[in-house]
């Protein structure tokens, strides 16, 4: 009897271990950035971020308010090229990636990926990109500018790499609070210290335009913005 019990011990034993083993095997591999994703971020900067988070529209109804454009070197180590701050820049990922984090403490940030069909343009809009750090920031948010915000970068970048073609689409900008006719007060305020006029109804480009392009596909989420619920898939 006795046998027969650390028998059954044993196979039991066996077994959970056994179950163990394919649990790991079939564990999801670890995402890796590419050179030329996009990483859409919700940035959190205070009243300017959330004012261009709710006059823009993110993919799944993600909050976004800056994107960069990843850059993996031959040393294997990654970067995005961003115009953040004063210029366009490039920051180490783990700096990018710490700058804001979700209610779990991850980053909020997705990863968008320019589809197969193009992928032959990534390359050469990289290539453009890293030719454009140093460049100024475009305070102002003008498409006609030699400057340069976030999102203009990749609209720019793309646009070189398609023979003078955009790939992403510019539409009339608004300042404007979504329920009224009135200017955000963070807007006004902001223009006002640049003695500039807002340039509401002029073309240009955001984060969130770019984040549901129809030649980018969401393919990561290290966290998730604020409003991301991703009920849809982008094939």
């Amino acid at each position: 009897m006795k046998t027969r019990y650390l028998f059954l011990v044993i196979l039991f034993m066996l077994s959970t271990i056994s179950c163990v083993n394919n649990h790991e095997k079939k564990k999801e591999p670890a995402f890796k950035i590419e050179s030329g994703d996009l990483l859409f971020q919700d940035l959190d900067c205070g009243p300017l971020c959330d004012a261009i988070e709710d006059v823009t529209q993110g993919i799944d109804g993600a909050r976004l308010s800056h994107v960069g454009i990843a850059f993996v070197d031959q040393q294997n180590q990654t970067f995005v090229i961003e115009a953040y701050g004063s210029q366009v820049v490039q920051t180490p990922i783990d700096i990018f990636l710490s700058r804001t984090k979700d209610a779990n403490g991850n980053p909020k940030v997705i990863v968008g990926r320019i589809k197969d069909k193009y992928k032959d343009l990534i390359n050469p809009a990289l290539e453009c990109t890293k030719s454009l750090i140093g460049k100024p920031y475009d305070n102002v948010f003008k498409i006609d500018s030699n400057n340069f915000y976030c999102s203009e970068l990749v609209f720019y970048s793309y646009m070189m790499a398609n023979n003078g073609k955009p790939l992403f689409l510019l539409l009339p900008m608004t300042f404007k609070d979504v329920n009224s006719s009135q200017f955000n007060d963070a807007w006004v305020e902001y223009y006002n210290n640049l003695k500039h006029s807002i340039p509401e109804g002029e073309p240009g480009i955001n984060p969130g335009d770019i984040s549901r392009s129809q030649y980018v596909q969401i393919v990561h989420a290290f966290g998730y913005p604020d409003g991301y619920s991703p009920v849809t898939k982008k094939e």
